[in-house]
């Protein structure tokens, strides 16, 4: 009787853990997408400025 009322407080305590584990990898994840997702925004920014001012200098001035 005691081995299997240890067993249930062991298999609680697993569970526990597999949450915590779990929550901290999700943090993880979602931080990462949101530092990637910045880091690609300011990219595509910087991206579009460049082919912007190129196609200003590219183009002959009209008179």
């Amino acid at each position: 009787m005691n081995q299997a009322t240890s067993m249930r407080k062991r298999h609680r305590f697993n569970s526990r853990m597999t949450r915590i584990i779990l929550l901290i990898s999700f943090l993880f994840f979602f931080g990462r997408f949101v530092y990637s997702s910045v880091g690609a925004w300011y990219h595509h920014q910087d991206k579009k400025a460049a082919q912007e001012s190129s196609q200003v200098s590219d183009t002959p001035a009209q008179r």
